[in-house]
């Protein structure tokens, strides 16, 4: 087997380095790099020396560091001489004897000591766990939302038009599964479901989960509520100004509105245009074409941040939006495009953008709100 020594000076010869390049690159004096192959270890200064230099030279020659620290530990070992005195004397057997009598006596000793404690220990009195009943609670929801900690059984009602609509927890385990006007309906922790409580108004409920545990279903669950009020689409009263329908007749538009409206555009003639929404925020957002027979019926959807809708139109659009500040209105015909301001933050607007025919028969393209 090649000695520490020997791998060393293979290696170094291998790669052709001679003594001087060794010193140079390693910065190592020759007469150590000469005694690590020599194996003179007793002319380094201190074992704390050789060791360091035997692990940069290995490292700089391409050897494994740990593999020579390894295989000079055991050279230390064999170098080591062994005391006459302990080769010629024979192993007493008497400590071993002493040894095993003891762990004997200490085994004997925890075994006796665990059968007193177990015979005398003090008697504990018998316990009886109580369960607490708790009875369900009903709440009702007298505001645009409600939130608070909810356990099984538990309802909540929520007033919509002239009903009240209720949602009962059923269980909590990994999903919370109430019971809602639309059915059961499974929710996960931070997650967000909607629930329509009456198709005509357009009335919806979002309810959140908002903290529970799933391993721990008696702490209930924490819940959110909020309901988004939209009025029904309703049209105006009186017949001072006009509208233009598809046949070609006038639908009545109350003066006071069509007067005090936000003008969009004037023209001698109507002409088609688009409305641009883009919405900045979760919001409820309806839209009905107004005379056009091939365009008719309402349509609504649930926007988030960043979508976008173009509803393009002749005559007129009716819009319903649950928070005006959640979405941003342009106008663009006739070459132009007019941003139109719809409402303030947190308000419900019904309105039309539509055409206006005035008593000396211009046009006015204006935003009319509906109450």
């Amino acid at each position: 087997m090649e000695s520490l020594g020997e791998k060393l000076r293979t290696a170094r010869e291998g790669k052709g380095y001679s003594y001087d390049q060794v010193c140079r690159e390693t910065n190592i004096a020759g007469r150590y790099i000469q005694a690590l192959e020599d194996e003179a270890f007793d002319v380094f200064p201190g074992e704390a020396y050789l060791l360091g230099f035997l692990r940069n030279y290995g490292e700089y020659l391409g050897l494994n560091p740990q593999d020579l620290l390894s295989a000079y530990r055991a050279l230390k070992i064999q170098e080591q001489p062994i005391p006459v005195e302990q080769l010629l004397r024979s192993p007493s057997r008497a400590p071993k004897i002493i040894r095993n009598v003891a762990v004997v006596m200490l085994v004997l000793a925890a075994a006796g000591f665990g059968a007193w404690f177990f015979l005398n220990r003090p008697r504990q009195p018998e316990t009886v766990n109580i369960v607490e009943s708790r009875e369900a609670a009903e709440y009702v929801m007298d505001g645009p939302f409600l939130e608070r900690r909810f356990y099984r059984g538990d309802t909540v009602l929520i007033p919509a038009g002239n009903d009240n609509y209720e949602v009962e927890l059923i269980s909590v385990g990994e999903a919370v599964i109430l019971n809602t006007p639309a059915g059961a309906k499974a929710i996960d922790l931070g997650q967000e479901m909607s629930v329509s409580l009456d198709p005509e108004s357009g009335n919806e409920l979002r309810i959140t989960a908002v903290d529970f545990a799933k391993n721990n279903p008696g702490a209930g669950v924490q819940l959110r509520f909020d309901v988004e009020y939209l009025p029904a689409l309703a049209g105006g009263g009186g017949a001072a100004n006009t509208v233009l329908t598809a046949a070609g007749q006038d639908a009545p538009v109350s003066a006071a509105a069509a007067v005090s409206a936000p003008v969009v555009f004037t023209s001698p003639n109507a002409y088609p245009f688009t409305i641009q929404a883009n919405f900045q925020g979760y919001c409820l957002f309806r839209w009905e074409i107004i005379a056009e027979r091939d365009r008719q019926g309402r349509k609504e959807e649930y926007f988030q941040r960043s979508s976008e809708l173009s509803i393009p139109a002749q005559n007129g659009v009716r819009i319903g939006v649950s928070n005006a500040a959640a979405v941003k209105i342009q106008v663009i015909g006739g070459g132009r495009t007019v941003p139109l301001e719809i409402g303030n933050a947190g308000e419900v607007v019904v309105a039309d953008i539509r055409w206006v025919r005035d008593e000396d028969g211009r046009f006015r393209l204006v935003l009319l709100r509906l109450e």
